[in-house]
């Protein structure tokens, strides 16, 4: 007598068939098994809605140009009107699936610049405030761990590596920016339900070809081009020059690309080991592993604030070391041979 095989085997598959459909129909659903760490990781990544202090706000502007300029109020109101679909996680045409021709969205991580800025430009504003309203009074507060930064990144950080004093006061404002604008989004990712955007490539990116810029402006405009050009022989005779200068060149970008991917790296990594230490909790579904897990999740937390401020003095001090390299024996030149030769 025949036994119908087929039948536990439709029912298994139509089981999990109702599963992943009931899935997909409740995204919010708690995820199970391995589905806990990529849920909490996928997490890490950019969105097209504002998540600050566990709240998914949809207030972000969702800006396409894809054939003309397309402006949405935020996601939601993108997807009513049908043109686009975020349904992959990613925005495409509903038409043919094609991601827009240049997405200029302001995402979650934008939207944490903007904030890292604002808190920065508040605190420098508040204490160049006091300065101008009591410019002989001892500094306090916020003014004195303000004017504390200031002075250990002149004195310790710029000042020894680019050479003069008429150099330094011009890197200044740059190197100022680049260390306070770092240090606040790393701090401001560490809050409960906040993002860190330097956990972007994008923004670390941005970060690191500015530097570039920057080196070789200096070098050119404080050392010359002539010596510029000569700095990418690496010190080597003239007819070395089919060898030195493809190297000297890979090395131009080499730096910054370092510069982009150290800061990336590091604040991604414990953010991805913070969440995967929580996410045991969730894993295991036993209150056992809770002491273990949180025990370690506060430690790192603990080194990702280290790790912070660190940071944000690694990305300081290279900057104005690469300055340095870049002017080579021109360092502690304070360029006026440079005017003066340019005046004959």
């Amino acid at each position: 007598m025949s036994q119908d095989t087929t039948k536990p085997l439709q029912d298994s598959t139509s089981h999990g068939a109702h599963e992943a459909t009931a899935a997909a129909a409740d995204p919010h659903a708690s995820p199970q098994g391995g589905e806990v760490f990529t849920t909490l990781l996928g997490s890490l990544g950019d969105h097209h809605e504002l998540n600050i202090f566990f709240n998914h706000l949809p207030v972000l502007p969702v800006i396409f140009v894809d054939n003309g300029l397309h402006v949405y109020a935020n996601e939601h109101a993108m997807e009513e009107a049908g043109v686009y679909s975020l349904h992959t996680g990613h925005p495409v045409r509903v038409s043919d699936g094609k991601a827009p021709m240049l997405d200029l969205s302001i995402t979650n991580f934008v939207a944490y610049e903007w904030i890292a800025m604002a808190i920065v430009t508040i605190l420098l504003a508040f204490a160049r405030g006091r300065y101008i309203k009591q410019p002989l009074a001892a500094p306090k507060g916020i003014q004195n761990v303000i004017e504390s930064i200031v002075l250990y990144v002149r004195d310790e950080i710029v000042r020894p590596n680019v050479g003069t004093i008429k150099r330094t006061h011009r890197l200044m404002p740059f190197v100022l920016g680049i260390f306070f604008f770092v240090l606040t989004l790393n701090l401001v990712g560490l809050l409960p339900g906040c993002h860190a955007a330097t956990g972007a490539l994008g923004v670390t990116a941005a970060l690191a070809l500015s530097t570039f810029v920057l080196v070789n402006y200096v070098a050119i405009k404080d050392a010359g081009i002539k010596s510029w050009l000569h700095h990418l022989l690496g010190g080597a005779p003239w007819y070395m020059f089919p060898i030195m200068v493809p190297i000297e060149i890979i090395s131009l970008f080499t730096k910054p690309f370092a510069l982009m991917i150290r800061l990336f790296a590091n604040m991604t990594a414990g953010h991805i080991v913070l969440m995967s230490l929580v996410g045991l909790i969730f894993f295991f579904k036993s209150w056992a592993v809770t002491p273990v897990s949180v025990s370690f999740s506060v430690f790192i937390y603990l080194l990702e604030l280290l790790v912070a401020f660190l940071q944000a003095y690694i990305f300081a001090m290279l900057t104005s070391v690469f300055v340095g390299l870049a002017l080579g024996d021109h360092v502690k030149d304070d360029g006026h041979h440079h005017a003066d030769a340019h005046a004959h």
